[in-house]
């Protein structure tokens, strides 16, 4: 039960996650002062951590039963931790506009390999 409750919960804020980061990215395509709003600056933030924090929690119930370390999921991690990083990249520490573009389809590319990872189970869905 609690394992089904942190998946369904770590499935819909990596749904929100992405949601988020492409309306985040087309307001910055854009120049839109929507990106300076308070909600816009801190909620990518609640939601990223909750992300990690889900990985986490999802992983360690899932080793627990049974006791087996699932290399898959360690690379949805640190692919993971890669996404948020290109993300920071294309919306915040970008210096030019190629750099930040170049940033945000990198991030999402790697959204696409985390999707494909959790879908068939093994870091190199290819």
């Amino acid at each position: 039960m609690l394992y089904i409750g942190l998946k369904h919960l770590h499935t819909t804020v990596a749904t929100l996650t992405v949601l988020l980061f492409i309306l985040r990215g087309g307001w910055m395509a854009m120049g839109s002062s929507m990106l300076q709003r308070k909600w816009v600056k801190i909620l990518p933030h609640v939601i990223d951590t909750t992300l990690l924090v889900t990985s986490f929690a999802v992983a360690w119930v899932g080793w627990r039963y049974p006791v087996v370390l699932h290399d898959w999921i360690t690379a949805k991690i640190l692919a993971l931790v890669v996404y948020i990083v290109l993300g920071i990249i294309a919306l915040k520490r970008g210096r030019t506009a190629t750099i930040r573009v170049a940033a945000f389809f990198a991030a999402l590319a790697v959204y696409g390999y985390i999707l494909l990872v959790a879908f068939y189970k093994t870091p190199l869905p290819i």
